[in-house]
């Protein structure tokens, strides 16, 4: 049997094995050559108290006891077996392809935008100035918006599935061994998509199929059950079952199953900033040390307050990242952030956002009924985009003028490469909001001093954490509330956040259609 141990050491110590392991046989009162087989099993870092440790948890096998197989995934030929379309390829749709080709299903997965490789050079037109791609961007794409937005693998709740499952199978198909231990496991922007590839490979190996530049346009519904979807081109596509795993950013299919009378629900969600600090400041106040050296991971931060009944919160933080043009269209202003693999820019970035509820955008509901929260959110991009300027500027503010409501006579340097236009964010933000961040940016102060300076900036507006509306359905059975075999997962029904989130509630929702088709 395995022996389990959790070892308190320096950084250095925790990241050579040549330096924890003679450590671990210590204290286990064995010889370091008789350690066969060791494994990271978690790693986290202690900063408290002024003296940092990292709390790192080994897995050792001793002389001549059983070294653990990797997991396997048993890969089916689900040609000519019943299919199923999935309607996104983000972690969702990719993830709910791969559950069902394991159960036997084929999968067909419509994508509106392109490839991974191919979305990376339609995303370097964007940070050019080129017009955007509607269907080719940040958000839509192989991938989702997640590929090239992080590649974070954490969620606030543990309650959802199997995570270990999903990370396991992020590195089967080439995440790096840490994802499997670090208490923050992130991919990197610069490594999914590779990943993402991979993954595409093994769905049309085992007979799926994925459809590129495949728009959903309408879907034919026949005694309360999806008989077939029709693309954009007027191919129409018979399903046993439709998972739809489109993302919080489709605003055209929520459109769509509003005009064919399909129950929506209206919900709340999040909108802000994206503050970018100089990486080495947050370091000094999370390490609480001149210089971070070459042993410590750029350091992270999660900031969470109440102002005035509101919360307010930071959201998908970027240590070591970028901030990028998250818009879907010329005329809006969304920003997003991401980060590499080694985290080595010179910024760290995140959205601070606060709650947006049904009854903020009350007097757009008699016109836009469950799509008012979608509308307030589309105003409010535009409103940022025509405070910005040309070429996918967006508009920023010093931090601390943004708090005092002062215009910015000169802004930092930024990460983001399309460049920022100083504005009055308070002239133009809807009060609330306006009210609700600069409470948060003072309480957060108070947590990490000097949080507020005016070597950070703030650029507008971070408005895609969450979709405006939820596709309603049953708890149990994962499937529509009246469409019997319409199965909506993830972001853009509602019901996930995040990649790791997201990847398990498509892989519910696949298992949900096997069943019920069975």
């Amino acid at each position: 049997m395995s022996r389990e141990i959790t070892l308190s050491l320096t950084p250095r110590q925790s990241s050579l094995s040549e330096e924890y392991l003679p450590i671990a046989a210590r204290q286990l009162g064995i010889a370091h050559n008789q350690i066969a087989f060791a494994r990271v099993v978690k790693r986290s870092i202690d900063a408290r108290r002024g003296k940092i440790k990292v709390n790192l948890t080994l897995e050792l096998f001793i002389d001549n006891e059983q070294i653990p197989e990797p997991p396997r995934f048993e890969w089916q030929d689900v040609s000519g077996r019943t299919p199923v379309v999935v309607v996104g390829a983000g972690p969702a749709g990719l993830f709910a392809a791969l559950r069902l080709i394991e159960l036997g299903v084929c999968p067909i997965v419509i994508e509106r935008g392109r490839d991974v490789s191919t979305r990376k050079r339609d995303i370097a037109q964007i940070n050019r100035g080129v017009s955007v791609d509607p269907d080719s961007n940040y958000a839509f794409g192989e991938g989702g918006a997640g590929a090239y937005s992080d590649g974070k693998l954490f969620s606030r709740s543990k309650k959802r599935g199997d995570f270990r499952r999903i990370l396991d199978r992020f590195h089967h198909f080439g995440a790096d061994e840490s994802i499997l231990y670090d208490a923050h496991p992130h991919i990197g922007t610069d490594r999914l998509p590779q990943i993402i590839a991979a993954m595409r490979e093994q769905i049309k190996y085992s007979g799926g199929k994925i459809l590129f530049e495949t728009s959903l346009s309408d879907i034919e519904i026949k005694n309360n059950r999806v008989k077939s979807v029709i693309t954009r081109s007027g191919e129409r596509i018979e399903s046993a079952a439709v998972i739809l795993a489109t993302g919080h950013s489709a605003r055209d299919i929520y459109e769509l199953l509003h005009r064919k009378g399909v129950k929506l629900e209206a919900k709340s969600f999040a909108v802000g900033v994206r503050v970018e600090h100089p990486q080495s400041l947050i370091d000094t106040m999370q390490y609480h040390l001149p210089e971070r050296g070459e042993w410590l991971p750029a350091a992270a931060y999660s900031l969470v307050a109440q102002v005035g009944g509101r919360g307010v919160y930071s959201f998908c933080m970027c240590p070591g990242g970028f901030i990028v043009p998250a818009k879907t269209a010329d005329n809006q202003a969304v920003v997003n952030g991401m980060s590499p693999w080694r985290r080595n820019s010179p910024y760290a970035n995140s959205g601070i956002v606060t709650e947006v509820r049904p009854e903020d955008f009350a007097e757009l509901i008699p016109q836009y009924g469950v799509l008012a929260g979608m509308e307030f959110q589309r105003r409010l991009e535009q409103i940022a985009a025509e405070n910005g300027a040309d070429k996918h500027r967006v508009p920023a503010q010093c931090l601390t003028d943004f708090v005092n409501g002062k215009l910015s006579a000169e802004l930092p340097k930024t990460s983001y490469v399309p460049g920022t236009v100083s504005s009055q964010m308070g002239e133009w933000m809807p009060k609330f909001i306006l009210r609700s961040l600069r409470g948060g940016f003072q309480e957060f102060d108070k947590k990490m001093r000097g949080f507020i300076t005016n070597r950070a900036q703030v650029l507008g507006v971070e408005s895609r954490t969450s979709s405006p509306v939820r596709i309603p359905r049953d708890g149990e059975t994962l499937r529509h509330l009246e469409l019997e075999n319409l199965y909506p997962s993830a972001e853009g029904a509602g019901y996930a956040g995040g990649i790791l989130s997201a990847a398990i509630d498509g892989e519910r929702c696949a298992e949900a259609a096997v069943r019920d088709i069975r």
